[in-house]
């Protein structure tokens, strides 16, 4: 019998060794630990004299704090073998020491024409918004090499007017000279009625923003966008635009609330910025949901949201019928794409990708969005060494791959994601080798295959991973199913049972699941068009997916039951809200 459900959170706490292939994994603690106190940091005591596969460890940092997350990077130089370890804990400034996870290593490599100096990284998960953390880190090598070492960051504020902000009342006849005189800190209010697109002159200041603010009944004319580019310091918050939000080359922005219709993109910055906060916003494109619409050469047009830069949170937007729908810039246009949170969003109609996450260096954190009706649901084009984190999403009706780890991709994490689709439940379609991926808990549901706008999506294989690298591939713990039967690949092993599923691939763990897995019994659609309703997609009880999942403190930790169960939705806690609150 199942005990009371403990609070569902996302808090990032102790397995992932320096995860990945060839590097030491440790094991995922139990559910008796995760609530321990975890030991603080220490080296040994005298210490290991360095041999000639020793760590170099460099300086640890946590650089660009979110709302809700710290990402921490450490460079490291030497231990060719591959065995250093790390260590990881938290707490509230004189609060409670918790465990977090293990970093991430990312050797050194070059790949699409970016390369990186290796590194370990990872995200300390499910924090309190403005609020000062302590974090302590251990990077220690048998071979000798040790450095154990305390840091301190502030997570971020949620955006707001200054206090006491004195407001300007705003018509379309003097829109454009308040603009021109606002100054920091004010709140210019826009009065009900129809106003021309505009851009914004000036910048606020920390704690002082500009808001421009709509009342009831303000809207920016037909083709009438609304541009921010080099700005600080500004919010727009609560207008209906038909027509675009841009703001190339800024920072510190918060695009909160508003109504975006639009036949081109959505709020989208093609160059660098930083720490934009993006969130409540109702972003309606013109891509239709149809067969021609599918692919990068589809009929299909536009970007939801999108953003290049680090520290930026998306978080809570309902964006609808575009190419993709929430997406980081690709190639030579990608610049330091870093600690950035694609966090509760509500996305359907993505005729491409639903979340674009491409070009990631490291730390990306794609958390708890909706996805429905999308031709790819999670791209990771590449990511760049890694960790990209893919935490609890749900895909309903995805066409090709739930998630597109293609152009070589390297160091993407995927963790209690639940997808539903036709075709091969995991299937990945390239020839281009991806390379340490961790995966567990993960619930897949395939179905009858098909050709759609010229993709084959497969015959219904609950894995179709050819092209992965199975000397550094690390998944486990995941629950498969298809209506076509129970075959599949991974790399060169071919399955077709559990059984041989289990006694040849690291998934010793894994489970059959079929449609009954679900509290209302659920099967792929019976095709991908037209859009249909979604189901909830909450378990059953005594499922197949139910306590088969591994204990992942500060990730995975918040459970009823022996252990966690599959997919996105612990049996016993609510599903969270999506798109805006």
């Amino acid at each position: 019998m199942r005990g009371p459900t403990r609070a569902f959170a996302i808090v990032l706490t102790g397995a992932l060794a320096a995860c990945g292939g060839d590097d030491a994994t440790s094991t995922p603690p139990d559910a008796a630990d995760a609530d321990a106190t975890p030991p603080p940091p220490s080296c040994p005591d005298p210490p290991i004299a360095p041999g000639p596969d020793a760590v170099v460890p460099g300086a640890p940092s946590l650089p660009y704090p979110t709302l809700r997350h710290l990402t921490i990077v450490w460079p490291y130089a030497g231990d060719p073998d591959g065995d250093a370890t790390t260590t990881v804990r938290y707490r509230v400034v004189d609060g409670t020491w918790r465990a977090a996870m293990p970093l991430f290593r990312a050797p050194a490599a070059t790949l699409e024409g970016v390369s990186w100096d290796a590194r370990f990284a990872g995200t300390i998960f499910g924090l309190e918004p403005d609020t000062a953390y302590e974090v302590e880190v251990t990077l220690r090598d048998p071979d000798g090499g040790c450095a154990a070492q305390t840091l301190t960051a502030r997570t971020r504020p949620v955006p707001a007017p200054m206090p006491g902000a004195p407001i300007v009342a705003v018509t379309p006849a003097t829109l454009a000279g308040a603009l021109g005189a606002a100054q920091p800190g004010q709140i210019l209010e826009l009065a009900g009625g129809s106003y021309p697109g505009f851009t914004v002159t000036r910048d606020g200041a920390a704690g002082q923003p500009i808001v421009i603010r709509a009342a009831a009944g303000a809207t920016v004319s037909v083709g009438g966008d609304v541009r921010l580019d080099g700005r600080r310091f500004v919010h727009v918050v609560g207008l209906t635009i038909a027509g675009k939000i841009k703001f190339n080359d800024a920072a510190d922005l918060a695009i909160v609330g508003n109504h975006v219709t639009t036949t081109e993109d959505g709020i989208v910055t093609k160059t660098r910025g930083e720490r934009h906060y993006i969130a409540d916003n109702d972003v309606v494109g013109a891509t239709v949901w149809a067969e021609a619409s599918l692919g990068v050469d589809g009929a299909n047009v536009g970007e939801g949201i999108e953003v290049t830069g680090p520290g930026h949170v998306i978080e809570h937007n309902h964006v609808r019928g575009f190419r993709d729908c929430v997406s980081l810039i690709e190639d030579a246009g990608a610049i330091e794409q870093v600690a950035i949170d694609i966090v509760g969003n509500d996305l359907e109609q993505c005729a491409d990708d639903a979340i674009e996450a491409d070009f990631c260096a490291h730390d990306c954190r794609i958390v708890g969005n909706r996805m429905r009706d999308v031709f790819m649901a999670m791209s990771s084009q590449p990511g760049l060494g890694g960790p990209t984190y893919f935490v609890r999403n749900v895909a309903w009706n995805v066409v090709l791959s739930p998630f597109k780890l293609q152009r070589g991709s390297i160091g993407d994490v995927l963790v209690n994601n639940t997808v539903v689709k036709r075709g091969d439940a995991f299937g990945i379609f390239t020839t281009d080798v991806f390379a340490r991926q961790w995966i567990r808990n993960n619930l897949f549901l395939g179905g009858a295959g098909g050709t759609y706008n010229g993709y084959d999506i497969g015959a219904g294989a609950v894995i179709e991973l050819r092209a992965a690298d199975t000397a550094t591939l690390d998944m486990d713990h995941d629950g498969f199913g298809s209506s076509a039967g129970f075959t599949g690949r991974i790399g060169a092993t071919a399955f077709a049972s559990l059984a041989e599923l289990r006694a040849r691939t690291t998934e010793v763990h894994a489970v059959e699941v079929g449609p009954a897995v679900f509290a209302t019994p659920t099967s792929p659609p019976a095709s991908p068009f037209p859009a249909a309703p979604m189901p909830p997609l909450t378990l059953a009880p005594g499922g197949a997916a139910i306590d088969v999942g591994v204990a992942l403190p500060n990730l995975a930790d918040a459970y009823a039951g022996a252990a966690p169960d599959l997919g996105a939705y612990e049996l016993g806690s609510p599903p969270p809200a999506y798109g805006p609150r």
